[in-house]
This record gives C-alpha cells, sequence and structure tokens, in this order.
C-alpha cells in the first residue's frame, strides 16, 4: 500500500492533535503503519528555539520566526520521503499552511512562504478544522503563548486558511461540532483517497 501525509491545520485549539490521534488509532486498528508528527518539532536544535521565540526568551522578526518553522520542517525532510515511500501514513499537527497562514496574518508574502516550501514533500491530503479565534481563546486560557493571545492576529490567520482551503481543494471541517462527529468525516475523506 502507498504511503500518504495528510495535514492538519487549523488554529490552536482546534482539536488537530486530537483528530490525528483518532485517525491514527481507527488507520492502526486496520493494520495501517502510522505515524504522527507535529509541528513545530520542539526536540531538534531549531525546534528549540521556536519554543524559546514562543515563550518570550527570543525576540525574533516575523520573517526570521517563519524561515525557523520552515527549517524546522526541511528538518523532517528525509524522514517524510523515507516513511511514505515505504506505505506508512504520515499524519501531521501543522505543515506547510501554517507559515503561509500566520506569515500573512503577520504581513509577509504568502507566495514566497509558498515557495521557499516548494522542495519539502506536499500533502496528499490536507484538512482545515475550521473555529473562530474567540473559540480558540476560550478552550485554552492559560500558558498562551504569544500568537495565542492575540485575537486580531488570529482572526487573520483563520482568514488565509480559509483562502488556502479554497484555492487548494482542502477539506474544511467545522470543528465546533463533536469530536466523534468530526473523526467520522475525517475517516471517510481519507478512505476515498486511500481508495
Amino acid at each position: 500500500m502507498k504511503g500518504l501525509l495528510i495535514a492538519f491545520e487549523g488554529l490552536d485549539q482546534s482539536g488537530k492533535q486530537t483528530q490525528a490521534e483518532r485517525l491514527r488509532d481507527a488507520l492502526t486498528a486496520r493494520g495501517r503503519l502510522v505515524r504522527l508528527l507535529s509541528f513545530p518539532a520542539y526536540e531538534t536544535a531549531i525546534g528549540g528555539e521556536i519554543e524559546r521565540a514562543l515563550r518570550g526568551s527570543r525576540d525574533y522578526s516575523a520573517e526570521v520566526m517563519q524561515l525557523l518553522y520552515i527549517a524546522n520542517r526541511y528538518e523532517h525532510k528525509q524522514l517524510i520521503a523515507e516513511e511514505t515511500a515505504r506505505g506508512v501514513i504520515l499524519i501531521c499537527d501543522r505543515y506547510l499552511a501554517s507559515s503561509v497562514a500566520y506569515g500573512e496574518a503577520q504581513g509577509l508574502d504568502g507566495e514566497w512562504l509558498t515557495e521557499i516550501q516548494r522542495n519539502l514533500p506536499q500533502p496528499d491530503l490536507t484538512f482545515l478544522l475550521d473555529i473562530a479565534p474567540d473559540v480558540s481563546a476560550t478552550r485554552k486560557t492559560q500558558d498562551r503563548d504569544r500568537y495565542e493571545r492575540d485575537l486580531a492576529l488570529l482572526s487573520r490567520v483563520r482568514e488565509s486558511y480559509v483562502h488556502q482551503a479554497a484555492r487548494n481543494g482542502w477539506i474544511v471541517l467545522d470543528a465546533n461540532r463533536e469530536r466523534t462527529t468530526v473523526a467520522a468525516d475525517v475517516l471517510a475523506a481519507v478512505d476515498r483517497v486511500n481508495a
């Protein structure tokens, strides 16, 4: 069976991790090899630097932050290519589109952000778990990073995600619904792609 690269995108607290884990469990129960990836991947040197910046220990410009995020994905380029080549389904909690969404929300050129990620493995399927910024804020009230605290920024991020989804044929799901309902829609879409 062929491998797949599946990305979950959306605002923080939209259920990306939950849906990624549910999809992993469903596909694993069917006998598929599945691996979860989450970006940023904090366990790398670049990922550690991103975490320090998000917590306020570093003060980088929007360009530098997005370059760090993208470099963090390039750290995993070979792994993604190797795993999908051997039939693994890789499920990403955030991937390429998050740099475009957050970058555009901070005034960066979305085409530039897309172009510098062109040599990364492209997703076979992308889900946008759509929620409003105020819903994101109510789902997590403590220990919010600098992006999570800025509702105006999150509104612009959501707008970018919606435009990207329309332009690129993503599957957009209302993430305000019951988790099991969203999970059923996700699995049905993966089955259509993997048929």
